[in-house]
């Protein structure tokens, strides 16, 4: 699908992936509504690229439904979706202070992966009702997962769970997408540098680059944006998981 002049709605768009997501679609043409719980970093984003910044929650009816309704007002209507916004949290099932409490767990479900299933249903039934553009085309959805679906470490057994589910719906609600031309991708990424770990000694983010295959450090988030780019522009890639981590698999801990 061509980006120039379609309207884009990228979720956690105001930092990290999703802001770089925001940057590179805007740059490529596309009017571009980022969504964010920060309502400065949502502005400043949006100031910067012509955009337009939402507040809001991806896990709240109310919020999702006003975004996509935002973002259908431009041009032909909503068209792309990006979703980006979660949380990391980090708890052992057990730990020193004792049991994780049932509320960290459903949280991280509740923003991770109910969130994402929000902002689809939403966005996908606007898309729904667009007119076709070229090869039958409505519209494209991009999630974030994380190698932790995949390699969950000691302590992501909430965060893991939440991506793990991004990942199992990508391939049913792609095929059930389908028939109205919507297709719908995951991306799986690994370390990278984020507003997470920017926080972190340089000798604390080496250590985790080294545990990087090739190339040998964090990624980048215009790499990720980079994916999403192609995910939109490839007519044929559907129902797809991608792993963007340099090769690497994580340890335990």
């Amino acid at each position: 699908m061509k980006v120039c002049g379609i309207s884009a709605l990228v979720t956690g768009g105001g930092s990290g992936l999703g802001e770089a997501t925001a940057r590179q679609l805007a740059e490529r043409g596309a009017k571009v509504h980022v969504m964010d719980l920060n309502a400065d970093a949502a502005d400043h984003v949006a100031s910067e690229i012509g955009g337009v910044a939402i507040v809001g929650d991806v896990a709240s009816e109310a919020d999702a439904s006003r975004a996509v309704s935002l973002a259908a007002e431009h041009g032909d209507g909503l068209r792309i979706l990006v979703n980006c916004a979660g949380i990391g949290p980090a708890s052992r099932v057990v730990g020193r202070d004792g049991v994780m409490p049932l509320a960290d767990f459903q949280h991280a479900i509740t923003v991770n992966l109910v969130g994402t299933f929000n902002m689809i249903r939403l966005a996908a039934d606007h898309m729904s009702r667009l007119a076709e553009i070229e090869d039958k085309a409505r519209g494209v959805i991009v999630n974030t997962a994380s190698v932790a679906a995949f390699d969950g470490q000691i302590g992501q057994a909430a965060y893991a769970a939440s991506k793990g589910g991004i990942v199992s719906m990508a391939l049913p609600i792609a095929r059930e997408l389908a028939r109205f031309g919507i297709r719908v991708n995951t991306i799986a990424p690994g370390i990278f540098l984020t507003p997470l770990l920017y926080g972190l000694p340089e000798e604390a983010q080496q250590s985790l680059a080294s545990a990087i295959p090739y190339p040998q450090r964090l990624g980048d988030p215009k790499e990720y944006a980079d994916a999403v780019c192609f995910c939109i522009d490839n007519q044929y890639l559907n129902a797809e998981v991608i792993r963007l981590d340099g090769g690497i698999r994580m340890q335990p801990k």
